[in-house]
């Protein structure tokens, strides 16, 4: 019997088995080897980023570090009083802007899930300023209110106190930093099954004990995460050091004068590695704590409500965020008064002189310049932070994890060393046998030189944001979404845009929002790889605030902080107002298609 086939199936293939009657296709083994090219093309760009980017300056500063120059160094340091008191200075600053912006977070958190209070909403935006301003916005304030002259300690209380120093930065940095830990908390506290809190209160425990005895515990591995980052984010910071440290030298700042100021390169590689021990090592205990079984009770859908605090127990710790929010408001308010009048503090006329020279200005090229490499760098730094998460998620599963590593280094290494690692490692004397490495790459013009140097700093510090948020996101969606888009022929990266980009907007929002705001406010890492042809707000801003020219420093910051909310618009305009996972997941127009 013959068997017929339509016109537009493919011919059977001859010797292929099978049972009779049976459309016979051609192997899929070249759409499975297009496939694996493209996936093998993600992960080859993935490595040429992190190696260019983080590897290769990470390496520089430890060739340099251990070179027979640098090795007498250490001796030096580890008998030197001097500057075992920098190391010192340089970890008991961690520890307590670690205690304090944790602290300060926490009770925000606890406020905004446990209390039954007025004016949560406002409270939770007044947390989130610190996030879109430069890095030393509130240290500049913070002299002009409570400085030798300040406006508050001298003028309204008649002290003589003396900000700079160990307080000033820890006042500094724990404000400027305690929305990290706000939000982690946040999320945290807002997922406890409520459960467990009724079951306490139904045994007739107090509203004292259950907090010490049922919720700290549960938050204990949470507690631990957001410190360790603080720690690193704190003793890695070098432009609030400069601005506020006064004679309190940290490791970051001695390695930025040992570099501008006596033109030391092995010295600041010696500085740069002892500061390193100390970052990557908290770096990997945060990540040890976030990777331990979480001890709380998320369940999927609670089986309880909260039961928020209506005692007058509540109004003390609602009276206490309210005076740290005020005291936010007031060094921010400082920060745009500031820039409209002619000395705030002193002589209150209204003047748009710093406005001007800020926008029409010398600021306009450094504007346009920062604008320009801020915008380049956003996007290649989401993307590619997504893309290194999807990798690690869902096609390494031997080795992700340490492309996850690699990724996070941008965050893990401070900044000052990566900058200096820039310098090493790209600087037109490097030669590595007959071949030197990227020329011009730091120096030269502001297209060819710095300007590539800087757009990539952006971005290698910029991915860990996106890569973080895109791996939660993804841990959320399940395999079998893209495996049914596979199944139907599709290629991974085609999946990839088509299926899992839509279902995980939301972590693009997030990562492209950040890294805009990250590029925007960055100090540390490009202080070092600005050129002439090449001006950047925050170095404008530095150079101020450094020769006490502070109304042009608060129009600097204003100026900045609104082009970083006009940025957050925009990209949200892009990206889609309601990039949420249920809408993308569940529309009715995504159901019909």
């Amino acid at each position: 019997m013959t068997t017929l086939t339509h016109s537009s199936d493919p011919p059977p293939l001859a010797g292929a088995a099978g049972p009779p009657g049976a459309v016979r296709r051609p192997p899929s083994r070249p759409r499975r080897r297009r496939r694996e090219l493209s996936v093998l093309l993600a992960i080859a760009a993935c490595v040429v980023l992190v190696t260019v980017g983080t590897v290769l300056p990470i390496g520089a500063v430890l060739a340099s570090a251990f070179s027979e120059d640098a090795l007498p160094r250490y001796a030096e340091f580890f008998t030197s009083t001097v500057d075992l008191r920098i190391l010192w200075n340089t970890l008991v600053l961690g520890l307590l802007v670690g205690l304090a912006g944790t602290a300060i977070g926490f009770l925000f958190a606890f406020v905004q899930t446990r209390l039954d209070v007025p004016g949560k909403r406002v409270l939770h935006l007044i947390a989130l300023v610190p996030v879109i301003s430069p890095p030393f916005a509130v240290a500049t304030a913070t002299i002009v209110l409570f400085g030798r002259r300040g406006l508050i300690t001298h003028e309204l209380l008649g002290l003589e106190y003396d900000i700079y120093g160990l307080d000033g930065l820890v006042f500094v940095l724990a404000l400027s930093l305690f929305p990290v830990a706000y939000l982690g908390l946040l999320g945290m506290m807002r997922g406890l099954d409520p459960a467990t809190e009724e079951a306490a209160m139904t045994l007739g425990a107090s509203r004292w004990r259950i907090f010490r005895t049922v919720m700290l515990p549960l938050l204990a591995p949470g507690l631990a995460a957001p410190f360790l980052l603080l720690f690193v984010e704190a003793i890695a910071d070098l432009a609030n050091p400069l601005v506020i440290g006064g004679d309190y030298t940290v490791l970051a700042s001695r390695a930025y004068l040992a570099i501008t100021g006596e033109y030391d390169l092995t010295s600041a590689s010696v500085y740069s590695l002892i500061l390193l021990v100390p970052s990557i090592g908290v770096f990997l205990a945060q990540r040890y704590w976030l990777s331990r079984k979480v001890r709380t009770t998320i369940t999927g859908k609670p089986s309880g409500s909260v039961h928020l605090i209506t005692g007058w127990v509540r109004w003390p710790v609602y009276g206490l965020a309210v005076l740290v929010a005020l005291v936010i408001v007031a060094l921010y308010g400082t920060v745009i008064a500031g820039g409209v009048t002619q000395v705030f503090g002193v002589d209150y006329t209204l003047t748009f002189a710093h406005l001007h020279e800020v926008l029409l200005g010398v600021g306009r090229e450094a504007i346009a310049d920062t604008a320009t490499l801020a915008i380049v760098a956003t996007p290649i730094a989401s993307v590619f932070g997504l893309v290194i998460a999807w990798l690690a998620v869902r096609h390494l599963p031997r080795f992700g994890g340490w492309l996850d590593f690699a990724g996070t280094l941008g965050v893990a290494v401070p900044g000052t060393v990566l900058g200096i690692g820039y310098l090493l490692a790209y600087r037109p004397d490097r030669y590595v046998g007959d071949f030197l490495v990227l020329p011009g790459l730091v120096g030269g013009s502001a297209v060819a030189g710095g300007a590539i140097a800087i757009v990539l700093a952006y971005i290698v510090r910029s991915v860990p944001a996106g890569l973080r948020t895109g791996a939660a996101a993804l841990s959320q969606l399940h395999p079998s979404l893209e495996e049914a888009s596979t199944d139907l022929g599709a290629g991974p990266l085609r999946t990839f845009r088509k299926v899992t980009l839509p279902l995980i907007r939301p972590a693009l929002l997030t990562g492209l929002s950040y890294s805009f705001a990250r590029c925007m406010t960055s100090i540390s890492t490009i202080i070092l790889l600005v050129t002439p042809g090449t001006r950047i707000i925050t170095s404008q801003i530095l150079s101020a605030a450094s020769t006490g020219r502070y109304g042009v420093a608060f129009a600097y910051c204003t100026v900045l902080t609104a082009i970083v909310l006009a940025g957050f618009g925009v990209i949200r305009l892009l990206v889609g107002r309601n990039a949420t996972l249920h809408r993308v997941a569940g529309s009715p127009e995504r159901q019909k298609r």
